[in-house]
């Protein structure tokens, strides 16, 4: 098989490829994805489609270099009631978040695509429903204290697999779609 392009900075998600004994490479697309969900949030997109658009400009963007390679663009983002939440950008952004979502169940849209010469052959879209607990605002800083910034900037706001989990009073769905990567669909495609 041909290895796999992942159109992905994201070390998570190339781990769960390779957890899963999918051989890949890594070409980032370096998509500026701000301008994009402006646009798609003034045209009244969902959250989940906002997801889906960026995973498949991702993956087109790189498969369009690539020939006959398969490549595989991912997104994942948080829809709190309609409301998109994107990645922090710093920790008063992360900070800010945590606030919003205490206390609330929200979902997590992972969207994955995968691109050959430069048109997308395949999407599949994953939700999971969290539910986090109601926390004081120091104990969100305590939280955000003991997270690295590599940790807070990869997964999101918070870790699931880590010190994140423990944020949480319910969780419904996926761990690796929660991670950012709903690799079984993934694996169903490529039928590994």
């Amino acid at each position: 098989m041909t290895d796999l392009i992942l159109a992905s900075k994201s070390k998570v998600r190339k781990e769960i490829l390779e957890k899963n004994k999918i051989r890949c490479c890594v070409k980032p697309s370096n998509v500026d994805e701000e301008p994009v969900k402006e646009s798609l949030i003034k045209e009244g997109a969902s959250p989940e489609i906002i997801s889906k658009n960026l995973a498949e400009l991702k993956a087109n963007k790189v498969s369009q270099k690539m020939d006959q390679n398969l490549v595989l663009g991912a997104d994942s983002v948080i829809d709190l009631n309609g409301e998109l939440i994107s990645k922090p950008e710093n920790r008063n952004d992360a900070l800010e978040i945590l606030k919003k979502l205490n206390g609330k169940k929200h979902y997590l849209i992972s969207s994955v695509c995968i691109s050959k010469n430069g048109s997308m052959i395949w999407n599949y879209t994953d939700k999971a429903q969290l539910t986090m607990k109601k926390m004081s605002e120091s104990d969100i800083k305590e939280y955000l204290s003991k997270i690295t910034d590599e940790a807070l900037y990869s997964y999101n706001v918070y870790q699931i697999e880590g010190e994140g989990r423990r944020l949480f009073t319910e969780i419904e769905g996926d761990v690796d779609t929660i991670m950012g990567l709903p690799i079984k669909k993934i694996k169903d495609y490529l039928k590994i």
